[in-house]
């Protein structure tokens, strides 16, 4: 069963589970249960060349290596209807993505039922614990329509999908926080509801939030307003699990969670202060720590670092554009590659692991890395064979970084 908080783990060559079960292991030892669940996307799959099969024998291993007795989680990460059946076997946790949905008009008739249904909502709704009262209109409802249905519809027919395939317990997300636009706490509202009426048993949902979430930063944004958006998403979830059935672990999912060091502590505040649940997922952030620990841990790790990112400076446009809208990089301020080849072992960590009160610290940096790990999966073997080599100080950097910069501020502190 998914615990009350729960930690995606995403490892881009499968080499850290172990030491990213070591940091859940820790919250464990101070009193705090967290569900781990690795993560990775059909996209990551093809682009390093592995299997889904691969992420459930490395946390098969890791959980057997360390003696993990709770349940863990495989996640078929951001998985469509022509993408899931591939991860059916080896996943016992599903992030339905239905964003390219988001906007897409349904017929007709689907938006008259989606709007006939609720025709009982119109006119003043309050929802408990909320202050600010939501004018339902026939307008809004018909706007969220055209926005949603589409989408609702989707998310309905790739569940009954898993569910007639996978005989055994699986946990739910559905995802839409791959848009432009964040959706509102009334939109998801209506969301939530709709998904119960469609029958999915839904465990987290993952919304657009207000601000900026790139890839391996913090967040950028105005910090109030996000409080305040995230606090209502909270009670609207509490609402819709007690007026329409939804499940009593339906949560709130943050995606790009890594590195939002700045949002951990409203978050902490407003889980802790309506005894909510979490879903945390994080991504390129061990790929990071695994370059650092190369870093570190010797000439030739150090080598291979400036090698990744000398052939990655030159393939900018193809490895930054599948994260253009989650990325805020000028290739003009990218370092050298001839520079960056005379950095020592400490510029280089101290350039791209992030810690806000370093002023060496280079954002764009760490985020080019973080696009470039298919250049990493280029090298094969001889990457690979450095993690291995270097287990110990790259395995010691990962699991200090989930557990001291994220699982502390978030569940601890």
């Amino acid at each position: 069963m998914l615990n009350r908080f729960s930690f995606g783990t995403g490892d881009r060559f499968g080499c850290q589970g172990e030491a990213q079960l070591s940091a859940i292991k820790k919250a464990l030892d101070e009193g705090v249960e967290i569900s781990p669940v690795w993560n990775k996307s059909y996209r990551e799959h093809e682009i390093i060349g592995t299997e889904p099969s691969d992420v459930r024998e490395e946390a098969d291993e890791a959980v057997k290596a360390l003696n993990w007795t709770d349940d863990y989680f495989v996640d078929a990460d951001h998985i469509t209807f022509d993408t899931v059946d591939e991860f059916l076997e080896s996943s016992n946790f599903f992030t339905i993505d239905v964003a390219d949905f988001i906007g897409e008009k349904a017929d007709d008739e689907e938006l008259e039922e989606f709007v006939n249904k609720n025709e009982a909502l119109l006119g003043d709704l309050q929802l408990p614990g909320i202050d600010d009262k939501f004018e339902i209109t026939e307008d809004l409802l018909q706007n969220i329509a055209e926005q949603y249905v589409s989408a609702i519809n989707e998310a309905g027919r790739i569940y009954r999908h898993i569910n007639d395939e996978k005989d055994d317990e699986v946990v739910i997300e559905v995802s839409m926080d791959e848009v432009d636009e964040p959706q509102t706490p009334i939109e998801l509202f209506f969301i939530l509801k709709s998904l119960a009426e469609e029958g999915v048993p839904l465990n987290t949902i993952a919304p657009k939030f207000t601000g900026r979430f790139n890839k391996g930063v913090d967040y950028v944004g105005d910090l109030e307003q996000f409080r305040k958006e995230f606090e209502q998403d909270v009670l609207v979830i509490a609402h819709v699990i007690d007026e329409y059935g939804m499940p009593d672990n339906l949560k709130l999912s943050v995606h790009s969670g890594s590195d939002k060091f700045s949002l951990y502590r409203p978050i902490q505040e407003i889980v802790k202060k309506h005894n909510a649940g979490l879903h945390l997922k994080t991504s390129g952030t061990t790929w990071l720590e695994e370059l650092a620990g190369l870093a570190e841990s010797g000439s030739d790790g150090l080598d291979m670092v400036k090698s990744i990112y000398e052939r990655a400076y030159n393939r900018f446009k193809e490895l930054t554009k599948p994260y253009e809208p989650v990325i805020d990089v000028n290739s003009k301020e990218l370092p050298d590659p001839v520079m960056l080849n005379t950095w020592t072992s400490d510029t280089v960590i101290s350039r791209i692991v992030h810690d806000l009160d370093n002023s060496s610290f280079d954002p764009q940096l760490r985020q080019f890395l973080h696009c470039s790990y298919k250049v990493a999966a280029e090298f094969g073997d001889d990457y690979l064979n450095l993690l291995k080599k270097h287990k110990e100080p790259v395995g010691k950097r990962v699991t200090d970084n989930l557990f001291e910069k994220h699982i502390k501020p978030l569940f601890l502190d």
